[in-house]
């Protein structure tokens, strides 16, 4: 508010200060809410909740910790046929000194080691034969691999396990050259752990078109965004995801700028499952979806801050109507009509007793210019009740998630590098990086061998996501 001075204020009738007075108790409970947020009741992230941590939204649990009665154990087991068998002989009678070693044994005791045997690096010569044609005279010489091109390099294993070290496990680029010393005693340089993710994002090529074709046939993705650190500069992640598929992208800008150049966005045709960002709506080519645990957090905010009960029974609303969800026979597609009526009737319900405890903000005063300023409680409600469709899809289309928590664990990975690193250097490595993450996450999200299909791209058989969202083989 405009700042008045002491004789300002003692011209000021008795009318103008009661305005004054409670223009400040609002900006002051302004003020005490942004203290007052956490991850745990507002979008800031955790890594903003400093030393003491909020309490969890999560439920406790109702069971003791480990493994629960009847659940089957993974215990290491004992192979019928073993590598290798060390015989410890019973040479003699620890009681009466006598010599067994002549005695036949009437049974043997097994006990069994699971060991990493030595490892080093092996090294293939190839040998390309140089020849004179007696014919016509030419010098003819045998042909190498194709991907043998140098006097000395390296395979592709130990390439796939290079790119598997710097991108999935986000190893720095030194300790990865550290990691190949001590395992193999052969230390790598940085260049050549950089040569292998650009070679890897050549070869991976086909499966990130057919991540992107499996992505825009999907009936139901997850989309996010997030902050990165790319050249010194804020660039922005762009994240698209379902179960079974993954895709990253970074562009300079975080709103429909940014959705447009990633190229998914404009052409999904399906439902898009995100945060209440505005951006996200200016797309009506595709049907849109809330995340449930972003309006979980805020109106947990609204019922310690503001003490309205209407916020803490809409949150138990949601989640009884999750709760119903989840326990609905699996050939239902949505809840009955009689059901969702209810829950819609309810849901109205809390709208209105929320609407009465937060009426319209009063004009602003002659000296201000602009709208007056709502509420956090005013915001969410007009927010609820503008895009209740969106926020209660999952009741009415069981394909539909209650949440976007896929999209935000995989945006989760790639804060972890940047914690690990603290910036992309450049933005071609940046996107190297994302591709290379796109395609190792859909290999995981398939539960398949990581290294192996790293190993497979660099020999040109990338892995292919076909099992998904019906594409063709």
């Amino acid at each position: 508010m405009t700042d008045l001075k002491n004789e300002q204020l003692a011209e000021l009738d008795k009318a103008a200060l009661i305005t004054i007075i409670v223009e400040l108790q609002q900006e002051v409970r302004a003020l005490r809410g942004q203290l007052a947020k956490n991850s745990q009741n507002s979008g800031k992230p955790p890594s903003s909740d400093g030393l003491k941590k909020p309490r969890s939204l999560r439920e406790k649990g109702k069971r003791a910790s480990g493994g629960q009665a009847g659940h089957e154990g993974h215990t290491l087991k004992m192979v019928e046929q073993p590598d290798h068998v060390e015989l410890h002989r019973a040479t003699a009678c620890p009681h009466c000194a006598a010599d067994l070693s002549e005695i036949e044994a009437v049974e043997i005791e097994r006990r069994q080691v699971f060991d990493v045997p030595p490892v080093r690096l092996e090294v293939t010569e190839h040998q390309a034969e140089v020849k004179e044609c007696p014919k016509c005279g030419h010098t003819v010489r045998g042909r190498f691999p194709k991907n043998v091109t140098q006097p000395a390099q390296y395979g592709p294993r130990l390439t796939a396990q290079a790119v598997y070290l710097s991108v999935y496990q986000m190893l720095p680029l030194a300790r990865a050259c550290e990691v190949f010393e001590d395992f193999y005693g052969q230390s790598p340089s940085q260049a050549f752990v950089l040569e292998a993710q650009t070679a890897c994002q050549q070869h991976i090529h086909p499966a990130l078109d057919r991540i992107q074709q499996g992505l825009l046939a999907s009936q139901v993705v997850h989309f996010d965004e997030s902050g990165v650190r790319v050249e010194g500069g804020l660039n922005w992640l762009h994240t698209a995801g379902t179960e079974r598929l993954t895709y990253y992208a970074i562009h300079p800008r975080r709103g429909q700028v940014g959705m447009q150049a990633i190229g998914i966005l404009p052409r999904f045709r399906g439902r898009a499952v995100h945060d209440h960002w505005s951006p996200y709506l200016k797309f009506e080519n595709c049907q849109h979806a809330f995340c449930n645990a972003h309006h979980l957090r805020e109106l947990r905010f609204v019922a310690e801050q503001y003490e309205q009960t209407w916020a803490q029974d809409m949150a138990q609303l949601l989640l009884d109507i999750k709760a119903e969800v989840q326990a609905a026979p699996m050939n239902r597609e949505s809840l009955s009509p009689g059901r969702i009526a209810h829950y819609e009737n309810s849901f109205d319900a809390l709208l209105r007793q929320g609407f009465e405890a937060n009426p319209p903000p009063d004009p602003p005063l002659a000296l201000k210019r602009g709208r007056k300023k709502q509420s956090p409680a005013r915001n969410l409600l007009d927010r609820l009740q503008r895009h209740k469709p969106e926020t209660l899809a999952f009741m009415h289309d069981f394909r539909v998630p209650f949440d976007n928590n896929l999209a935000e664990r995989d945006v989760r990975m790639v804060k972890v590098k940047q914690k690990v690193s603290g910036c992309f250097r450049t933005a071609l490595g940046a996107d190297t990086f994302c591709a290379i993450r796109s395609y190792l996450s859909t290999v995981r999200k398939h539960s398949a061998h990581v290294i192996q299909s790293l190993h497979d791209a660099f020999l040109g058989q990338p892995f292919m996501p076909v099992a998904c969202a019906g594409l063709p083989e």
